[in-house]
């Protein structure tokens, strides 16, 4: 079993900038993909990006260019630097691990949440 707990969300005006991170701990040695989804209001959820434990790395498109994700293999922890924030980032950000794949689709594990929220 894996968990992952998130933190670093929180209210940011536009413009600005935060850092998420996640932190896993259990069978941690099993985990090959990490990342982030997000979920807004009236809204499905979606990738905003991933990283393999090799560090590569891919991004929805509407970050690209002003989101970041790192990896820290031997503290088992991901991270999202977000810069430039746009009110539509305004979401619940989750982190998510994927066992046996490099690509993060159906997560096997998910965190809690964690509220992001720009304001304009």
């Amino acid at each position: 079993q894996v968990q992952l707990v998130e933190s670093g969300g929180g209210l940011v005006q536009a413009g600005g900038s935060l850092t998420l991170s996640c932190a896993a701990s259990g069978a941690t040695y099993s985990i090959d993909v990490m990342g982030w989804y997000r979920q807004a209001p009236r809204k499905q959820r979606e990738l905003v990006a991933a990283i393999t434990r090799g560090g590569i790395t891919n991004y929805a498109d509407s970050v690209k260019g002003r989101f970041t994700i790192s990896r820290d293999n031997p503290k088992n922890t991901v991270y999202l630097q977000m810069n430039s924030l746009k009110p539509e980032d305004t979401a619940i950000y989750y982190c998510g691990a994927r066992i046996g794949a490099t690509i993060l689709h159906n997560p096997d594990y998910w965190g809690q949440g964690t509220q992001v929220t720009v304001s304009s």
